[in-house]
């Protein structure tokens, strides 16, 4: 095997002495595969992001919700949150504990605050009327909420989860409404949060929000943490040699803030940041079949097996992943040219690269999609009927191990009544 565009996987060993089509021919296509070395090393990232001792770094459990994924994780030392009853549940059955997780819905349901709850899981109020609903629900306990606190940063309007085109958060301006609910129902405030939006390469914008809300936290005094959020971005274009955010000088920035913010305040209150991205995103790749070459017009088309059911975010958010193909049989003049590399759904937008000069691969050859750890499985689907593929961890000592099996056609039937 030889890789005939791209060298990612080299570099980094990603493989760890695996061939891509032993494991396509193992465990079939299309396959999600993991490296547990990187996603430790990004755990161990984001725990030494800052020297300030009452950090906890918190995993986005939404970006990736694989259980075997989520034990390692907890064993690094992460806390966790979670958007869902679901979420909590997975966390759960991973091994972290309720005091561990932050419960931070977006229009929860009676039914999912109760959830919460019951599990005894702290929740954070992402408007008034929650805020009012959570609270008669569990009266004389704790809350926290959510700010908007005006300033978005992210790839795509479609993640920026802040500022003033969004459903996201509690308005500044809405604070003595807060107080007024949170005395009703003798409920105690004990965290701020905010997210303003998903991967965010500059620092920026981060440091600037975070300001704002740690000038705003002054104005409650039995505040026991805030959450900044998360957001940080992963160099997509590696092939391009973009490089990643600076995670040193982010570091710096945020100790000060941290150090000042606890000499005013008066007491070392804890600090919690959720980089689900980051963690999770390079320690997954999905493989897949290169199943023929097409030519339309100008255009010509790479067929693969990836459909936008296995790997929404292109689709989605007109996102970019880097690809690689490898090969049996290496060609004398490898050519690159323009291609446009499309999955194998019924829809015109089932498109993987538009456009894209990669090096032209052959049938039968296999393509990987890189940096899909997170966002990528959790969000798949059987659309047009074709079962969820599996997933496999490689492990550091270099085996491999399926952490999910790949569906049957009789999984797809097997929750509905027939």
């Amino acid at each position: 095997m030889q890789t005939l565009h791209g060298i990612y996987t080299p570099k980094t060993n990603f493989f760890n002495g695996n061939n891509p089509f032993d494991l396509v021919e193992q465990y079939q296509s299309p396959l999600y595969v993991y490296n547990e070395t990187i996603l430790r090393e990004r755990c161990q990232d984001i725990k030494n992001l800052v020297t300030y001792k009452n950090f906890v770094p918190h995993f986005s459990i939404k970006a990736n919700t694989n259980i075997h994924l989520l034990k390692i994780v907890k064993e690094e030392g992460l806390h966790a949150d979670t958007m869902s009853p679901g979420e909590i549940f997975m966390a759960l059955k991973s091994g972290f504990s309720s005091d561990e997780l932050f419960y931070i819905p977006n229009n929860a349901t009676r039914e999912d605050l109760q959830f919460a709850i019951d599990n005894n899981v702290l929740t954070s109020a992402d408007s008034l009327e929650q805020l009012e609903l959570y609270s008669s629900m569990n009266p004389n306990s704790s809350v926290a909420i959510r700010l908007n606190v005006g300033i978005g940063a992210g790839h795509h309007e479609k993640v920026i989860t802040a500022g003033k085109k969004t459903k996201f958060g509690i308005n500044p301006e809405d604070m003595e409404e807060v107080k007024n609910i949170l005395s009703k129902y003798n409920m105690k405030l004990v965290g701020l949060n905010q997210h303003i939006g998903s991967l965010f390469m500059d620092a920026d914008a981060f440091v600037k929000s975070t300001s704002y809300l740690l000038n705003f936290a002054h104005k409650f005094p039995d505040l026991e943490f805030i959450d900044l959020g998360g957001g940080f971005g992963i160099p997509y274009h590696k092939q391009e040699n973009e490089t990643g955010i600076n995670l040193e000088l982010l570091g710096e920035k945020l100790d000060k803030l941290f150090n000042d913010f606890a000499t005013t305040y008066g007491k070392e209150i804890q600090f919690q940041i959720e980089p689900g991205r980051y963690i999770a995103c390079e320690c997954g790749i999905v493989l897949g079949q290169v199943t023929g070459l097409k030519h339309n017009a100008e255009t010509t088309y790479v067929g693969t097996d990836i459909g936008f059911n296995v790997l929404a975010r292109p689709v989605m958010y007109d996102s970019h992943h880097d690809i690689e193909f490898y090969t049996k049989n290496m060609p004398q003049n490898p050519e690159a040219t323009e291609l446009t590399v499309v999955g194998n759904i019924c829809e015109s937008g089932d498109i993987l690269a538009k456009d894209r000069v990669l090096t032209k691969p052959q049938t039968d050859d296999i393509i990987g999609i890189m940096d899909a750890g997170a966002y990528g499985f959790c969000m798949s689907s059987s659309y047009n009927m074709r079962p969820k593929c599996a997933e496999v961890l490689i492990c550091n000592d270099g085996s491999t191990k399926l952490i999910r099996r790949r569906e049957t056609f009789e999984d797809l039937l097997s929750m509905m009544e027939v």
